[in-house]
This record gives structure tokens, C-alpha cells and sequence, in this order.
């Protein structure tokens, strides 16, 4: 898949979304800050992607919206714009508003049976495991998650995964997720994870 193709993936999946520098509960950049801490005042739950672990996606989406910095939210696929439009539809009133019709939206279409998508799946993890790197695959409601975290430092491995599942309590509950294939590792596990070749397999350097 492209990365056009992923980003384009990812605004059909999530009605709300923002492109952002950092993870809600730490921004890297005070814009950034000031745009959650305005969506985070709605209530209003929201998808998004940190920019600075995507290069990729930070490079190619202001060819797509037309924008050139971040944060950018986008509402039902379309660009509602940066920081400063933000601020001034909070202001007005209409921020609230555009938002509370897209979140209807999105519970009755939740409530006919639609599966979350992985960028939720991530982000609903990354607001309990800020510094996370995250694997996820599979479709619809049945996942398989690789999660690499300081965080699981000095805890046994039961502990981990609860932690990921207490993250992941809501929609589970919901039934928009039904099953869950977790592996959890700090980031040395992980390194020596990779580091140890697997018997019998063909391993190739790129």
C-alpha cells in the first residue's frame, strides 16, 4: 500500500482525525498542544497520527490537503484546517457543532456493526503507552498486536498485556472489537527478538 493509499485509508476510517506532531498527552509542538487541548474540551473522542513517528505520511499529506504545517484535523475526509481555524470554530461555536453530527454519525454506523479501525486501536493504546511503537494485523474485529514499550520495564509479562487491555477495555466491552492476538515486549526484548535468527528460515538483508 502506498502512503497516499494509507493516508486516504485512514481519513474513510476515521471520521475524526488530526495529524499531529506527538501523541495527545504529549504534543511536541505548542500548536499541536493547543488544537488537542481544544478537541479534548469537547469531549468528543478522535482518531490521530503522530507525524514525527510517520515521515512518510509528514512528507506526503500536504500534497494531498493542500496544507503545509501541522497539526491538520479532518472531519468526514475533508480538511477543517490547522491551529488557528481550530481556535476560531471553538470560539464560534461551530467547531462543536461539526463535530457532535459527525460523532452521531459515527455511533449509528458503529451500532450497524462496523469494527474498529487499527489507527483507533492505536491510538486508544498510545493515550496509556505514549512512547509505544505498535504492530497491528488482521481486519475488522479480530486483531493480532505487537506492542514495544519502556513502560513494561521491570514488569511480568501478564501485567503487560493486562495494561494493553485495560486500554483497549472500552471497545471490547462495545463488541467493536471481539478478539485479541497480543504480544507486548520492552524495546531490548524486542532488539533481541530480532537479533535471533529463526531456525530453519531463509532470512534476507535488505
Amino acid at each position: 500500500m502506498s502512503t497516499e493509499d494509507k493516508i486516504r485509508k485512514q481519513l474513510a476510517e476515521n471520521p475524526i482525525i488530526l495529524y499531529m506532531k506527538g501523541v495527545p498527552t504529549a504534543p511536541e509542538c505548542g500548536f499541536s498542544a493547543k488544537t488537542v487541548g481544544i478537541l479534548n474540551a469537547t469531549g468528543i473522542p478522535f482518531a490521530y497520527v503522530n507525524v514525527l513517528a510517520a515521515p512518510f505520511i509528514r512528507e506526503k499529506l500536504p500534497k494531498i490537503s493542500h496544507w503545509p504545517t501541522y497539526p491538520q484535523l479532518f472531519v468526514n475526509g475533508e480538511l477543517v484546517g490547522g491551529c488557528d481555524i481550530v481556535e476560531a470554530m471553538h470560539n464560534d461555536g461551530s467547531l462543536l457543532l461539526l463535530l457532535q453530527n459527525t460523532s452521531v454519525k459515527t455511533e449509528s454506523t458503529a451500532a450497524a456493526g462496523d469494527a474498529i479501525t487499527h489507527v483507533e486501536v492505536e491510538s486508544l493504546i498510545k493515550n496509556s503507552f505514549p512512547d509505544a511503537v505498535i504492530e497491528i494485523d488482521g481486519e475488522g474485529c479480530n486483531l493480532s498486536i505487537t506492542v514495544v514499550s519502556e513502560a513494561f520495564l521491570d514488569l511480568p509479562l501478564v501485567k503487560q498485556q493486562q495494561g494493553v487491555m485495560a486500554a483497549l477495555a472500552g471497545v471490547l466491552a462495545s463488541g467493536r472489537l471481539h478478539a485479541v492476538s497480543m504480544k507486548t515486549f520492552t524495546p531490548e526484548q524486542r532488539r533481541e527478538q530480532a537479533e535471533t535468527p529463526a531456525s530453519g528460515l531463509l532470512q534476507i538483508q535488505a
